[in-house]
């Protein structure tokens, strides 16, 4: 396996981890100090995306499978570890920018989903896919692309921007299925496609001994595998995360009776949903006279 050092696609992640390690560094021993997995998480993100990109190697230049590989590591893997790294915290000097701030309007699930498909579809037109494996400027454009519009997406599902108050665990759970049935059609035809779409890769499949049919079957099925085992871990987290809120929503009902402080269920839910449920616990226990209202 041949190593490949791209300088020109690992400099973003080593910027990202120093900045991020400054800010980490700054939050320590405040009550906003990022937790230790939400830092562990960002890392391995990092990890993920530059060991891929290294060990990979020439290979990914020259079969579509191993090309596939590597961009559902970095855009898929990769880019969703650096989003549960994330803390609102660690992105408030970013926010604090007015042209940054204004664009978190783009990790609005509306938006955040398109924009990733429309970037994953159009990488993979021959043109531009073919120009990308010929081309290392190209190339570096086109994984950057992925990470930013991957991570973008993860943003708008797990991610500690606010949410709309319309995206609860049921559209949590749409949006999810949009994303893999997305990923699934091209994954599809590349498998049941009838013809072979890129031309770039007929060398290297004639040094591996690997008809440019199978490396194309291997890819649409690495894609869809992938989404499935992904998918599977999503749908276990929407159900935890449920259940998690169902008791805590229990809990301050429970709780507001018991003190004699008036809540509504609906009330209790967006608290939870928004993860102000501790916030609305303490306004509850803080001494509210019986019959107020929180």
């Amino acid at each position: 396996m041949d190593v490949v050092l791209a300088p020109l696609q690992l400099l973003p992640a080593t910027i990202a981890g120093v900045l991020y390690a400054l800010r980490a560094h700054a939050l320590r021993g405040t009550p906003r100090a990022v937790p230790g997995i939400r830092q562990a998480s960002f890392y391995a993100g990092l990890f993920v995306i530059v060991a891929t990109l290294t060990m990979t190697g020439r290979l990914s230049d020259e079969l579509f499978a191993a090309h596939m590989a590597e961009h559902l590591l970095i855009a898929d893997v990769g880019a969703l570890l650096l989003v549960l790294g994330l803390t609102g915290p660690v992105l408030a000097p970013v926010l604090r920018i007015r042209a940054f701030d204004r664009l978190r309007v783009l990790a609005h699930p509306l938006v955040a989903f398109p924009l990733w498909a429309i970037d994953l579809y159009l990488w993979h037109v021959p043109a531009l896919h073919e120009a990308a494996v010929r081309h290392s400027g190209v190339h570096a454009l086109q994984h950057m692309s992925f990470v930013l519009f991957g991570a973008n997406m993860w943003m708008a599902l797990l991610g500690p921007l606010p949410k709309p108050s319309w995206f609860g665990n049921l559209a949590r759970l749409v949006y999810v299925i949009a994303v893999r049935l997305t990923g699934a059609v091209l994954g599809n035809v590349f498998v049941f496609g009838g013809h072979v779409f890129y031309g770039v890769y007929a060398a290297g499949e004639r040094a591996h001994g690997i008809s440019p049919g199978a490396d194309q079957n291997a890819a649409g099925a690495i894609m869809m595998i992938e989404g499935s085992l992904l998918t599977l871990g999503l749908f276990a987290w929407l159900f935890a995360r449920s259940a998690r809120e169902g008791e805590e929503r229990q809990a301050l009902l429970d709780l507001a009776q018991a003190r004699g402080v008036e809540l509504t269920e609906a009330r209790a839910a967006r608290a939870v949903a928004a993860g102000r449920g501790a916030e609305l616990r303490q306004r509850i226990e803080g001494g509210s006279p019986p019959g107020a209202t929180v």
